[in-house]
Formats: structure tokens, sequence, C-alpha cells
């Protein structure tokens, strides 16, 4: 007996969820739990289901495709760790975060390896035996610094890259060839207050509010479909590097509130928003 996530989008219209739940039961599997959305707008049905039972995967792959309309799209995923590959530059607080939770079992993923644009990552990374890779962006395009970058990443396979306060921009062919693989975490401010310095320029128009905003990469600067998102209150006593720091923790936050949703494929992509079974 396994269990296994069934993940469905296609094509609305009368009589879908009759028609999964009969090839479910015709499989002899047990639907565990259950969600359904439909996106009116578009005319578009998404539904999560998990599932228990001696599953002949492609059989009941090829049985929903029979059943379902001709777009659809189906999934059948183990319950299993995915892996992941972290990229990072200089702050520690989002790496630290995510090596402690999988060093304790709370990220449901193994992290593979780490790589960084610098070296300053790298005790800290190392502390917990997970490789550190030093790739220099250094007299490179940003073409060749991705290129050795991408390299490396091969050599583990992973499920998803995460970009742990990664400070380059990535080039639309490594985007691509990553597509709705890669989770980014920034501060909230953009586009208000782009540019170095974001908490300085918060705390110079006085804001009442810091958050972050955890996404999937695509080739639009900090405009991929959101994932996750949240806000702390500030106020007047504080500076900016005490905003700094307040922004820090959200990120952290934000960024493994995201995770864990992808990691437990509770995610759809839908266009340029996401549909989450949460």
């Amino acid at each position: 007996m396994t269990n296994h996530t069934l993940l469905i989008h296609c094509p609305d219209r009368k009589g879908l969820i009759y028609a999964i739940t009969q090839v479910v039961f015709q499989n002899g599997l047990n639907i565990i739990s259950n969600g359904e959305f439909v996106d009116k707008e578009n005319n578009h049905f998404f539904m999560r289901a998990e599932v228990s039972g001696d599953i002949d995967r492609e059989k009941v792959l090829r049985e929903l495709h029979s059943a379902l309309p001709e777009k659809v799209f189906v999934e059948l995923l183990p319950h299993q760790k995915k892996s992941i590959v972290i990229l990072v530059t200089k702050e520690h607080h989002c790496l630290g975060d995510l090596l402690l939770r999988e060093q304790y079992n709370d990220l449901n993923a193994t992290i593979r390896a780490v790589i960084g644009n610098y070296t300053t990552l790298q005790p800290l990374t190392e502390k917990f035996g997970i490789p550190f890779h030093y790739i220099s962006h250094e007299h490179k395009t940003r073409e060749e610094h991705d290129a050795q970058i991408r390299e490396t990443i091969n050599q583990y396979n992973p499920d998803y890259l995460v970009l742990a306060k990664y400070m380059r921009v990535l080039s639309p062919d490594f985007v691509k060839r990553f597509s709705g693989r890669i989770i980014n975490i920034h501060h909230s401010f953009l586009p208000a207050f782009i540019g170095a310095n974001p908490y300085r320029q918060a705390y110079e128009r006085g804001v009442k509010i810091i958050g972050a905003t955890a996404h999937f990469v695509n080739s639009d600067l900090d405009e991929g479909p959101i994932i996750a998102q949240n806000v702390i209150q500030v106020n007047h006593t504080q500076n900016a590097q005490d905003m700094a720091q307040s922004g820090r923790d959200v990120e952290k936050i934000v960024l493994a509130q995201a995770l864990k949703l992808v990691l437990a494929d509770k995610v759809f992509v839908s266009n340029n928003k996401t549909i989450i079974f949460n």
C-alpha cells in the first residue's frame, strides 16, 4: 500500500469528478483527501487528491487520459522527499533556516548542494555536511556564469532550485531550462523600493508594514507566479537596521511556507498565478 498525490487540470465540463473517482475506484484505490477548484473566467478545472492503495501507475494514467478532455494534464506522484539545490550570495538567514529545517526533518526535502558566487556561506553550509560549490561571477558574462552553475546543478538532478537571497539575475536560457522549478524570495517593497538598500528607502518613507514574497522565477524579473506572502507591522521607533532584521525574519518564514506547499505538490501554476490547495 502506497500513498500518491493525484494532480489534474483540464477544461471544465460536467461530470469530471465522477469520471475521475470512477477510475480511482475501479483501480481499487482509496481517496484520503480531495480538493477541487474551477477557474470560471477561463473555464478550467483543477483537482488535487491524495490516494492510497497498490497502484499500477501507467494503467491509472492511461485510463484518466481516456476519461477526461483532450487537453488534460495528469500527474500521479508518490509521497517521497524531493531534492533541492540552493543558490546563495552572502546573506545567511534564509540558508541557515533551511539547513536547520532539513537537519530536523522539517523541510520534506533533501538539500543536495549549495552554490554560491562568494565563499561567505561555505563554512555555514559545510557545518551541516552539505557540499558547497563556489562559482565566482568575476570576469564572466552572465551567460558564462550561469552555464557553470547549470553544469554543477546537473550533477545533482534536483527537483527544485531555491534562490535563498541569491543576488544575481539569471539569464533567460537558464530560467527556461529550469522552467517551473526555480523558487525565489524577496522583500515585498518591489516595485516601490527597487534597487539598493530597500529597507533604508522604506525607513525614509515611514512605511508601516514590511513583508516578503516567494514566487516561481520566470523571464520577467520578480514577476513570476506568487506562492506565498506575508507582512509584519513596523513603526517610527524602528530604524533601517531594525526594519532589515524584521524583514529577514519574515523572508525566511515566507520562503519556508512556500517550499512546504511546493514540496507537498499543492501548487498549480496557471498562466502567471498559482492555484494552491492548502
